[in-house]
């Protein structure tokens, strides 16, 4: 990492204030760990239902059924360590309930939209904060998408999991940090200006699920407003101090999702 210049991947901004102590072991100093199945099936979902929305765009024949044969490729074939004995769910039946979310999407959600980009590759976006200090957003649109609607330009972002839905409405609570670095570094490669973002949120439970938020503002949450600043001055701030605090009360102080929890004096 260059001097003075920190670099967050969109994806990323959610743990750096959960627990910035976390987020510095994996993004800083390199920790890693093994992925479980359940963040495995979502890859997979991911990849399939990217797979049906970029060939739609491209004007490309396309069933759910050739979509599925990238989801069950991927589920069988993941590009990253996975610990098989970490969520208690077979490859099996992750293969399962993946399949019936990702028919539900294409069947359901994927009409619905007007895609004009498919998993982008964004160029990153160095943010002067003063002093001396650059933020520098990064990031590919790896699960999000960006759709045209009668407002203008929107990005939704595919979000899987058991929790990401609540009384059938998607959970929008926590997203706008990622979808907004998404905002803005698709209107600096792009030179447009994008209205909002949306989540879509398939859930990945025992009864999987499938809903659309409204659109909302996300990018004001990165950028803040005249007298209140936004994540991206609050993260200068911290990096300017070259501290990372800890945050043991947080619910992902486990071995489970921290690749520093074994070695933290915090815990």
């Amino acid at each position: 990492m260059e001097p003075n210049v920190f670099t967050v991947r969109a994806s990323s901004w959610g743990r750096l204030f959960d627990c910035a102590h976390a987020w510095e072991g994996t993004h800083i100093l390199g920790m890693k760990k093994p992925t479980g199945v359940r963040a495995l099936l979502g890859t997979a979902v991911h990849a399939g239902t990217a797979a049906y929305d970029r060939a739609r765009l491209e004007g490309t024949p396309c069933t759910p059924d050739d979509a599925a044969g990238v989801l069950v490729d991927e589920l069988h074939n993941p590009g990253q360590d996975v610990d098989m004995a970490q969520d208690g769910l077979s490859l099996a039946e992750a293969e399962r309930i993946a399949l019936v979310v990702l028919v539900k999407y294409c069947a359901e959600v994927a009409p619905r939209f007007e895609y004009i980009d498919v998993e982008t590759t964004l160029d990153p976006l160095n943010i002067e904060c003063g002093n001396g200090m650059t933020v520098r957003l990064t990031g590919t649109m790896d699960r999000a998408r960006v759709a045209a609607t009668e407002g203008g330009i929107v990005v939704p972002d595919v979000k899987t999991g058991t929790r990401v839905l609540v009384d059938g409405k998607a959970v929008t609570q926590g997203r706008a940090a990622q979808t907004g670095t998404y905002q803005l570094m698709y209107e600096a490669t792009k030179k447009v200006t994008t209205v909002g973002s949306q989540i879509i949120a398939l859930s990945t439970s025992s009864r999987p699920a499938a809903a659309v938020s409204p659109i909302f503002d996300a990018r004001r949450v990165m950028v803040g407003e005249p007298d209140k600043p936004g994540l991206i001055e609050h993260a200068a701030a911290m990096f300017r101090s070259g501290l990372f605090p800890p945050n043991p009360s947080s619910v992902l102080c486990s071995p489970k999702y921290c690749a520093r929890w074994s070695s933290c004096l915090f815990r």
